[in-house]
């Protein structure tokens, strides 16, 4: 986002990405903390299958790009890290993720360093 740019906002309830093939792509940015990830986790999930599809068959709905920032108390508690690096790397610029923890108090991996803020 830039300034004065409009954005929609939800935070709880019932919520989900389903585009249709026609519909304008969209930047998506996601903000989980905790368990909070698993729906969020689920939308990454198919924004993958979405990207997958359009490029192997050329058509479907163009993904825009969409940036996961997710936050626990330590790298230990961050869930389904290792399946959203995937992603990071199976789509470069298209899924990214900024981890952040609050009270880390081992040594973070080399594989999560560049991707992580926080203490």
């Amino acid at each position: 986002c830039t300034l004065d740019s409009e954005v929609a906002l939800r935070v709880g309830g019932d919520f989900f990405f389903d585009p249709q093939p026609g519909d304008s792509p969209v930047k998506l940015v996601l903000i989980a903390g905790g368990v909070g990830i698993n729906p969020l986790f689920s939308i990454l999930l198919h924004i993958a299958d979405l990207q997958e599809y359009q490029e192997s068959k050329g058509n479907g709905y163009k993904m825009g790009t969409a940036k996961l920032y997710y936050s626990a108390k330590n790298t230990s508690e961050l869930l389904f890290k290792k399946n959203i690096l995937g992603l990071m790397n199976a789509f470069p610029g298209k899924i990214t993720c900024r981890f952040h923890v609050t009270q880390q108090s081992s040594q973070i991996c080399k594989e999560l360093q560049p991707h992580i803020t926080g203490k």
